[in-house]
């Protein structure tokens, strides 16, 4: 009788045991693995919830970091969404063959031009790069026609970048899909001979803002988030947009997947169909994130020059590669 009562007593508690860990799971709704803008997706969760009543769990951090996390992860990944700032951690993913297909409605919210043609992910938001450049160092006509003008040594000592970054890697990425290998590698190679590193794009800028150099390779909205607050970091600061089809006129897409591997793919499903609608785009249009909206008839915050005015080159999201870019970054000593 007491074996009996033990039994009963552990098998009560293990029950107790399930049910608490399947009611925490439910509790946290979906998990949506965030490599974008913490605020960006907490506008993004917050008024997915409050249309739907489906809880969204963050889990912040960045596009490699967790784009090989799910592929360690596999089928086990405990992950419904992954978002990401550019593209070419969605492609590892897709290329692991982790994600299942986009709903059609989804992608029927958004160009072609920012979706992968395989329909496994869609674009949620996009950003530009930029040249940030010093204004009482550096006037109009002194400023680089392309961004391969600064591998030639009149740049040398004169501009910087965040090469360990996602971003700065994207960049690199579409360099590589417009010019090939060989151009790649030797304007990598100039790089490193004529630019000063910094550890992330909002750090360049202050590098730029404070005189310690003339310009910078970042992304647009680190600029208009800073002036929309204070400005102390970019008040001796501007952008130029290289345009003409210029690799430096890249355009980086932000994408959004729903993992094959979801308890929760329903909802998941829904959360990325309503951040690239209406609600979701509009967070971009009103928020302080500052990146584009690229959803179709989307309109993006009217202090961003507009996308079709950019001239961006035309890159196929889907396909950049960062491996091999981080593996030519890698023999050119910058990573």
């Amino acid at each position: 009788m007491k074996y009996t009562l033990c039994a009963l007593a552990g098998a009560t508690a293990l029950a107790i045991g399930l049910a608490a860990s399947s009611a925490m799971a439910e509790d946290a709704g979906i998990i949506v693995y965030n490599a974008q803008h913490e605020s960006l997706a907490k506008e993004w969760a917050e008024g997915f919830t409050k249309e739907t009543g489906i809880k969204v769990t963050l889990r912040n951090g960045g596009d490699s970091d967790f784009s090989n996390q799910i592929v360690a992860e596999g089928t086990a990944s405990p992950a419904d969404v992954f978002l990401t700032e550019n593209s070419p951690a969605m492609v590892l993913v897709e290329n692991a063959g982790l994600f299942a297909p986009v709903d059609a409605d989804t992608l029927a919210q958004v160009p072609q031009d920012y979706q992968a043609a395989s329909g496994k992910w869609v674009g949620v938001a996009a950003r530009s790069t930029v040249f940030a450049y010093n204004t009482t160092k550096l006037k109009a006509d002194q400023l680089p026609k392309s961004l391969l003008d600064l591998a030639d040594p009149s740049w040398k000592g004169r501009w910087a970048a965040s090469p360990s970054g996602a971003d700065f890697q994207a960049i690199v990425s579409a360099l590589l899909q417009l010019k090939g290998e060989a151009a790649t590698a030797d304007w990598l190679k100039a790089m490193k001979a004529n630019f000063t590193a910094y550890k992330g794009n909002s750090t360049v800028m202050k590098a730029v803002n404070a005189g310690e150099i003339e310009g910078g390779v970042i992304y647009h909205y680190y600029y208009f988030g800073d002036q929309a607050k204070t400005g102390e970091n970019s008040k001796n600061v501007a952008l130029h947009y290289f345009r003409n089809q210029d690799p430096g006129a890249f355009v980086s897409v932000s994408g959004g997947g729903v993992l094959a591997s979801s308890k929760h793919p329903k909802e998941a499903q829904a959360f990325l169909k309503w951040v690239t609608g209406k609600g979701g785009q509009d967070v971009l249009k009103n928020g302080t994130s500052f990146e584009y909206a690229v959803g179709k008839g989307a309109e993006s915050n009217p202090k961003l020059v507009p996308l079709v005015d950019l001239q961006a080159p035309k890159v196929d999201a889907a396909t950049l590669n960062s491996k091999k870019v981080t593996d030519l970054m890698t023999a050119a000593g910058l990573l």
